[in-house]
């Protein structure tokens, strides 16, 4: 009885003409020499074996009794000679031979690879493939699918092949890209040092020449002093010297005509001498002395209501003096008057403090109990009496508490295992979506800061065109990978819940849930870098000390819009006291350092303190400008027009930013002033006041004071 033939007969060669065609069989004279020379290697080990038992046997074998055909070849006249007596055979536990002497073949093929070329992992490849191969041709009855089998994984490694070799270029080009990008970065950054010692050398320059002209203008004007002092001394000699020679002038006019009255009284005889002499003489006098009259009542009439000029210039000096005075009153009067603005302003600020301090007097009159007795808790904070002392230190009783709590959750949270899932809720923020439960991860305390801050460096680098908390979520799947990024989210929320007074975790906590724009934190991390560039700026001997004046002079270039006091307690923060000097030096990189949690030092908190002051003023100054209740409407014009009184200085850019968060409107949709449709935008005045709360809220400029009457 013939074998059946299989149905599949042209199998072999058409599946090897379309892989031919596909890249996966190649041609190739090398490759081709060394197939057939494992096959014909292998086919002689086969028929050896075949010589030697005849037949194949399955390995292992599970029960006693199970027998099978071994004959390779069913269909022969040998199979049916041996099948009677090998039918009675049980079937061990030991290798069958040809499955050792395959394993022996690929051992030894594999040991004669030479895999320190590139494509080791194709040669690799070739012991297998041939193995599968022999199995196809024993195995008539499942050739078919084996072939199938091979042949659609051998498409696969084509196609992936493919790929490979169309990524090659692409790989070399990124790495040339990377490599023109590095240095253009570098060659960047030296052109810009070069640059930025130019200017300081150029900074120093001028601020020299400016010190030296200072010195030229200050010794000119002691020397215009000194010369208008003497010009006057010399103008009033010389003013003594000539009234005194008109009254002797007088004196000695006077003098002469006593002499002369005098000779005539003396010589009587010259009246009787000549008569005609004296009427002539007579005739003379009167003539001159109706000249005389005639010009002296010209001359009152002319000059009756002209002063002297001695009057006159000692009525100018008068006048002088007076204006002096009068111009250093106003001057007086103008600080004056801003010391009673700044001590109305500190009244109300007094009388607001003053309110709310009684406020909180009565709540704490209502609600309050005995003082704890906070030693107590030495013994049970881990780390004993020493770290309770340095947790409590500087904090009041609700800081304490917030302590206690923190300290009670981590241990409550150290114990948990899993967190429940919060189900998939529109209520539900995205990063949270999850049915059933998760693992808790239990990081440390640093290592929740450092992941939050690895979170805000990528944030910023950056476009920011998804919301926070979808970036949230991304960040950590490409952390930790899809399988964790869930467990690590409600791990990380969990913590950055319960530690709300460190200041990385409750700012981050405060930006994933909305309560702020992150705007409000990017922009305080660009004030305290700007910060810092200017005492850098400063500092021109680059030796990190600053004088307290040269601190103060940066903080009011920095901030002009705050108040004395202001600038006062940044500079206490800062390590100043009122009892310090000017001149003591001062290490203004240590300012901005930050401890192993991420808690800043005391400068910046209060700078960032006086910032949440800051905006609630204004706010509030808003509110009392449109002069509304909470509850009641307000619209777009009136928010308008009341942001522009208090903040004239405010740009058109600023304040549609201001008007977008408010009414929550995209700016190209905010209507012009001119519209008469702005009358139909409104909003609850609370809700307005609530969104620009979570927006970076700054002044632009002083408010415009009303004229004093």
């Amino acid at each position: 009885m013939a074998c059946p033939k299989p149905r599949c007969s042209n199998f072999t060669t058409t599946s090897r003409t379309h892989l031919q065609s596909l890249g996966v069989i190649t041609d190739d004279p090398f490759l081709t020499e060394t197939n057939n020379t494992q096959k014909r290697k292998l086919s002689q080990k086969r028929k050896t074996q075949s010589s030697i038992d005849g037949y194949l046997s399955p390995w292992p074998t599970y029960t006693s009794g199970q027998t099978i055909l071994h004959n390779r070849k069913p269909c022969s006249d040998d199979y049916r000679r041996r099948s009677g007596s090998w039918q009675q055979q049980t079937l061990g536990t030991t290798k069958p031979r040809y499955l050792e002497q395959l394993e022996n073949y690929l051992r030894k093929e594999l040991l004669l690879l030479d895999l320190s070329t590139d494509s080791a992992q194709e040669l690799k490849l070739q012991p297998y493939r041939e193995i599968f191969e022999f199995f196809i041709e024993d195995f008539k009855t499942y050739k078919p699918l084996l072939s199938s089998i091979k042949n659609a994984y051998e498409v696969m490694l084509a196609h992936q092949r493919e790929k490979i070799r169309a990524l090659e270029p692409l790989k070399a080009k990124l790495v040339t890209v990377n490599e023109d990008c590095n240095e253009r970065i570098l060659a960047m950054r030296a052109e810009e040092r070069s640059e930025i010692s130019m200017l300081k050398k150029e900074k120093m320059n001028l601020l020299k020449i400016i010190d030296k002209k200072n010195e030229e203008k200050i010794s000119l004007q002691s020397e215009v002093t000194k010369l208008r002092k003497t010009l006057a001394e010399e103008y009033l000699r010389y003013l003594s010297e000539r009234d005194a020679r008109k009254i002797l002038i007088a004196d000695l006019n006077e003098l002469r005509y006593q002499r002369e009255d005098m000779s005539l009284a003396q010589s009587p005889g010259i009246w009787g001498e000549d008569p005609v002499k004296l009427t002539v003489a007579l005739k003379m006098a009167r003539q001159d002395l109706a000249r005389t009259q005639m010009e002296l009542n010209t001359m009152k009439a002319n000059f009756g209501d002209v002063v002297p000029r001695r009057d006159f210039e000692m009525q100018e000096k008068t006048n002088k003096d007076l204006q002096e005075q009068l111009d250093s009153l106003r001057d007086d009067y103008k600080e004056v008057c801003k010391e009673h603005e700044m001590l109305l302003q500190l009244h109300m600020s007094t009388l607001k403090e003053r309110d709310q301090y009684h406020s909180e007097l009565q709540e704490i009159q209502r609600t309050s109990t005995p003082r704890p007795d906070w030693a107590k808790c030495e013994d049970v904070v881990a780390g004993g009496p020493d770290r309770w002392h340095m947790l409590a230190e500087g904090k009041n009783s609700d800081q304490l508490v917030d302590v206690l709590l923190e300290e009670i959750g981590v241990g409550l949270l150290q114990e948990k295992d899993f967190f429940p899932g919060l189900g998939y809720e529109e209520s539900i923020p995205p990063f949270l979506r999850f049915e059933g439960v998760v693992e808790n991860k239990k990081p440390t305390k640093k290592d929740v800061i450092n992941l939050l801050k690895d979170a805000w460096k990528e944030r910023l680098a950056e476009e920011q065109k998804e919301k926070f908390q979808d970036f949230f979520l991304n960040f950590l799947e490409r952390r930790f990978g899809p399988a964790d990024a869930m467990a690590w989210a409600y791990t990380i929320f969990e913590n950055i819940k319960l530690f709300r007074s460190n200041e990385v975790m409750s700012q981050f906590y405060a930006v994933l849930m909305g309560k702020w724009n992150e705007s409000v934190y990017i922009k305080q991390k660009e004030t305290v870098t700007q910060l810092l560039k200017e005492m850098t700026n400063v500092d021109s001997q680059n030796e990190g000390l600053l004088t307290m004046e040269q601190l103060s002079t940066v903080l009011k270039s920095t901030f002009p819009f705050k108040k004395e006091e202001k600038i006062q307690e940044l500079m206490e923060a800062g390590g100043w006291h009122p009892s310090s000097s000017n001149a003591d030096l001062l290490n203004y990189r240590s300012l901005f350092a930050e401890d192993e949690e991420g808690q800043s030092r005391p400068f910046v908190q209060q700078l960032w303190e006086q910032y949440l002051e800051e905006k609630d003023d204004y706010l509030q100054e808003l509110k009392q400008e449109l002069g509304l209740e909470l509850r009641e409407k307000v619209t777009l014009p009136k928010v308008r027009e009341a942001l522009m009184t208090i903040d004239p200085k405010l740009d058109k850019q600023t304040l549609n930013s201001y008007l977008s968060q408010a009414f929550q409107l995209p700016v190209t949709e905010l209507p012009e002033e001119a519209e008469e449709k702005t009358e139909d935008i409104v909003i609850q005045l609370q809700t307005a006041l609530e969104r620009l709360q979570m927006a970076d809220i700054r002044r632009m400029g002083p408010r415009e004071q009303e004229p004093v009457s």
